[in-house]
């Protein structure tokens, strides 16, 4: 193959209460990328839908991880890379992700899956760093491994895949922009110590919940008390959607990545339905404009389209 077409999904990285190490990948929203091969050593990136992209790699999500891929090839090889872009940048639903990971992936399929899926989130951080100045996998990893993930360790990288009961999300994208890295600036650099217990309490309840297909542990692992409270307040509509979402039956949810974006899963599409009601009907009364997506947990991640 000198040419491949993969669908990159979204994320939603944190999950409540595990900051920087858990995320899962979602069926839709996705971007569409197409990858080509060429014959020398650089790297080509294009709006396929004339959004603003940055056209030079070092500076573009989606071609910085190309170029550290490069460099551990001994062939003239580099990408030319054409992106759909549906996942909107500032979403909270792993745009920068999506670029990164869908690109790598895809090179990589080029080069007849040279590198394992961990050297491919190892080269997609560099996206992230672009994005938000910081390498963080939540995001990149369950794009590139599908499901939901831990990511024990950045230094050395530590992936783990958990098994996950069927879970729909609601997901809704107030159109307001909410940047990563303004989003880190105002976390507290120090916390309490009850209040890292209970946040080690949860994300411990949490993964163990996916494992035991145990959806009331689910639901009550479902509680930041570190990062919530700050970033919330950036998001309008956040408590009425959180409070109003639980009550129609949704194991819970929170602020997707750094925001706006917000999510909820549920055990069933009925309910997920029911909530994605309950965004519309609040962010339609607040007068903010917003997108909602009703999918499930995506399993595969990047893929392949035939």
């Amino acid at each position: 193959m000198t040419s491949i077409k993969v669908q990159a999904p979204g994320t939603v990285a944190n999950l409540v209460c595990g900051f920087d190490v858990l995320g899962l990948c979602l069926e839709a929203p996705y971007d569409t990328m197409e990858v080509r091969l060429l014959n020398e050593r650089k790297v080509i990136v294009q709006s396929a839908d004339g959004y603003p992209l940055p056209t030079d790699p070092l500076q573009n999500t989606a071609g910085a991880p190309l170029v550290e891929m490069i460099k551990e090839l001994d062939e003239s090889i580099g990408f030319e890379v054409l992106i759909h872009k549906a996942i909107k940048p500032g979403s909270g639903i792993g745009s920068s992700a999506a670029s990164a990971a869908g690109a790598v992936v895809a090179a990589n399929h080029l080069l007849n899956l040279r590198f394992s899926k961990e050297d491919l989130v190892r080269f997609a951080l560099f996206g992230e760093k672009v994005a938000s100045g910081v390498k963080h996998a939540d995001n990149i990893a369950p794009c590139i491994y599908g499901g939901i993930t831990l990511i024990r360790s950045i230094y050395p990288l530590d992936i783990i895949s958990i098994p996950a009961p069927e879970l729909y999300v609601t997901v809704v994208h107030p159109q307001i922009e909410v940047k990563t890295s303004d989003a880190r600036q105002i976390l507290r650099k120090e916390v309490l110590l009850k209040d890292a217990i209970k946040q080690w309490g949860n994300i411990a309840g949490l993964v163990a919940g996916f494992m035991k297909s145990d959806y009331d542990l689910i639901g009550r692992s479902l509680e930041d008390v570190i990062i919530e409270p700050l970033r919330s307040i950036l998001i309008p509509g956040f408590a009425e959607v959180k409070s109003k979402s639980i009550e129609a039956g949704a194991l819970g949810g929170g602020i997707s990545g750094s925001g706006p974006s917000i999510f909820m899963l549920s055990k069933d599409k009925d309910t997920a339905e029911a909530v994605s009601n309950i965004m519309q009907e609040t962010y339609q009364r607040i007068g903010l404009e917003h997108h909602t997506y009703v999918t499930r947990v995506n399993g595969q991640g990047v893929t392949v389209v035939v």
